[in-house]
Parts: C-alpha cells; sequence; structure tokens
C-alpha cells in the first residue's frame, strides 16, 4: 500500500508539474510574454515545483527533516546523478555565461544556506530573506534576457511555443484550469509522497532525514531527470546543464524560502548530522561543478562517470550509516584515503594540461 502511494503521488508530481508549466507559460505569453522570459522563469521554476510541494508540506506535516533533506539531496542528485547520466549519453557542453554567472550563484547560495544553519535552525526570518533573494534573482534574470541575443530568443522561442489558433488551450479560462489542475496534483502528489516516504521511514528503521536526502529527493527531481536526458539525446546539452544549475538555486532560495516562511516562529531544526555531513556535500558537489566546468567547456563521459559513481557511494554511505553496518568504518576509509585524493589529483592534472600545454605553444 505504501508503495502504490508512493509511486501515485510520484506520478501526480510529475503530471501536475508539466501541467502547471504548460498553463502558465500558454497564460503568460497570452499576455505578451517573451518565449525567452517564460523559459528562464516558468518553465526553470516549474521543473523544481515538486520539491516545492514536498517540502511545504512535510512542515505543514510537521515532518521538518523531509523538507531540508530533499532540497540537499536533491542538490546532490541533481549534479552528480542528472549531469552523470547525461554526460555518459553525450558530452556536454557548458555555456560561458553558466560558469561566469549561475554556478557562482548557484555556489553563493549554498554558502549561505551553510551560514544560516550554523545556528541549527532555520528560522522565519532567514525563509524570507531567502525568497526575496529569489524574487531579485527572477527580476534580474527578466531584465537580463531584454539584452538577450536572437540566436537565444530563437532557441527558447523554438521550445516553447504559444497556443495555435483554435487550439483548446487558446483561451485564458483553459489556461487558469491547466494550472489549477497542476497545483491541485502537486498538493495531492507531495501528500502521498510523504506519507509513503514516512511509513517507509518507520518500518526500515531509518530516519526521515535519510529518506528524504534519498528517495523523496531522488523522485522530486524526475522532472529534472526527465528535462535533462532528453535535452542530452536531442543534442541540447547546454540546456541539459543550465537546467539542473538553475533548479538547484531556486531548491535553495524558493523551496527552502517558503518552507521557512510557512514554518511560524518555531522555523525549521536542523539535524547535527546534516550539518556535520550533508551539507558540505552539496557544498563540495557544488564547487566541484566549477573545475570539472572550466576544463574545455563541457562535461566529458568519463567526468560524467565519476559523478554518478560518487552519487551511488554517497547513497551506499547513508545506508550503510543508518544500519551501523560493520562495513561503514572500511568504506569511508577507502573513500576519504583512496577515491577522494585521487579525484583530486586527476582533476587538478585535467586543470592544469591546457595551461601547460599553451606555454609550449
Amino acid at each position: 500500500m505504501n508503495l502504490l502511494m508512493f509511486l501515485g503521488g510520484l506520478i501526480l508530481l510529475v503530471i501536475g508539474a508539466n501541467t502547471l508549466v504548460r498553463g502558465a507559460s500558454k497564460l503568460a505569453m497570452s499576455f505578451g510574454i517573451s518565449p525567452l522570459v517564460v523559459g528562464l522563469t516558468i518553465v526553470a521554476f516549474g521543473t523544481s515545483a515538486p520539491e516545492v510541494a514536498v517540502s511545504v508540506g512535510a512542515v505543514l506535516d510537521g515532518k521538518t527533516d523531509i523538507a531540508i533533506g530533499n532540497v540537499v539531496g536533491s542538490n546532490i542528485f541533481n549534479v552528480l546523478f542528472i549531469l552523470g547520466i547525461s554526460a555518459l549519453i553525450a558530452p556536454l557542453v557548458v555555456n560561458i555565461q553558466l560558469i561566469r554567472q549561475e554556478v557562482p550563484i548557484m555556489l553563493g547560495a549554498s554558502l549561505l544556506l551553510l551560514a544560516l544553519a550554523l545556528d541549527r535552525r532555520l528560522s522565519f526570518l532567514d525563509g524570507g530573506f531567502l525568497f526575496a533573494l529569489l524574487v531579485a534573482y527572477t527580476v534580474f534574470l527578466v531584465v537580463q534576457s531584454q539584452r538577450e541575443t536572437q540566436a537565444a530568443k530563437d532557441e527558447f522561442a523554438g521550445e516553447i511555443q504559444p497556443a495555435e489558433a483554435g487550439a483548446w488551450d487558446k483561451h485564458w479560462a483553459a489556461q487558469i484550469g491547466l494550472i489549477a489542475a497542476g497545483l491541485v496534483a502537486l498538493v495531492f502528489g507531495s501528500d502521498y509522497l510523504v506519507q509513503a516516504s514516512v511509513s517507509f521511514a518507520k518500518s526500515m528503521g531509518i530516519s526521515d532525514l535519510v529518506i528524504g536526502l534519498t528517495i523523496v529527493a531522488a523522485g522530486t527531481s524526475m522532472p529534472e531527470v526527465a528535462t535533462s536526458i532528453t535535452a542530452a539525446i536531442k543534442g541540447e546539452r547546454d540546456i541539459a546543464v543550465g537546467n539542473v544549475v538553475g533548479s538547484n538555486t531556486f531548491n535553495i532560495l524558493g523551496c527552502l524560502g517558503l518552507s521557512g516562511l510557512v514554518s511560524g516562529e518555531l522555523g525549521l531544526a536542523m539535524a547535527p548530522s546534516l550539518l556535520a555531513f550533508d551539507i558540505w556535500v552539496m557544498l563540495a558537489v557544488a564547487l566541484a561543478c566549477l573545475p570539472v566546468f572550466m576544463t574545455g567547456r563541457e562535461i566529458a563521459r568519463w567526468e560524467g562517470g565519476v559523478f554518478l559513481g560518487y552519487y551511488i557511494a554517497y547513497v551506499a554511505y547513508l545506508i550503510l550509516a543508518a544500519q551501523q553496518h560493520d562495513a561503514l568504518p572500511v568504506f569511508s576509509s577507502v573513500m576519504m584515503g583512496f577515491v577522494v585524493p585521487l579525484t583530486v589529483v586527476t582533476l587538478v592534472v585535467v586543470i592544469l594540461r591546457p595551461a601547460a600545454a599553451s606555454e609550449h605553444t
């Protein structure tokens, strides 16, 4: 029964997000808003709608560990799993704007979350501050889009089409209906997903936090998975990367911002293990994007394989730690003493090789 509820909730979240994005995009374009602005705001944020619905719903149900674990786990999942899988399909192109602007903004949001979490609580004011930053960031993107090249506008125009004449969703009433239906599906889907996840955690003896960091995080990231993998297969490899980076920024500013606002005076309590390990993993993953993205401005297949391998190792660590398994000390020693240093050395060599080659030319 719990499995059916979880799958049903997941299906409702994916359908709700797609329906919401479709209705909101068509409605915005009916009012003359450009496809570029719609793509940068409604579509980009719409893929994170499941994370918002689940995190806010979990806070209202008093399950704050799931709310926070969902965001932190989703950000780790997005980079390591989604970019890893996408890069294995085809090496991913990294737009120069991502390196110069979007990745630093994602890093800044991650560092800000760490700073706000040091007192082991995300307060109502902290949530309001994060959400205000999201509004400012959105306004900045809209203003910046007015200076975009015609090529960028054409790219988004090809991805987001207005309702055709005579189409059933051309009228604003149908578009509002799509938005309402999407919201309803998100609300019910998040409720089913949270209830099933809590039941899973209790039956398996695993904490709400671990369930939030793994099962819930992966489940709510399904729209990002579909978008990035489809973009990689279609050859739109810069969209695959931009979708992940933008979603991570929105998760911190939007999901946790709204969660903090609805938490009231009590705020969101931060589990000690989250501060001791998982937020640092999220920050390390965000930091790893810069050197990887800068090496030839692409994510090679071998780098995608490393990302995917690290995600598998991260999940394995969480499961072993939750079960207090005898293999945990050996696993931790191998990762910290061999795998991580080897990866760091490899990245340093890859970064320095182009510089060394340029000196000899």
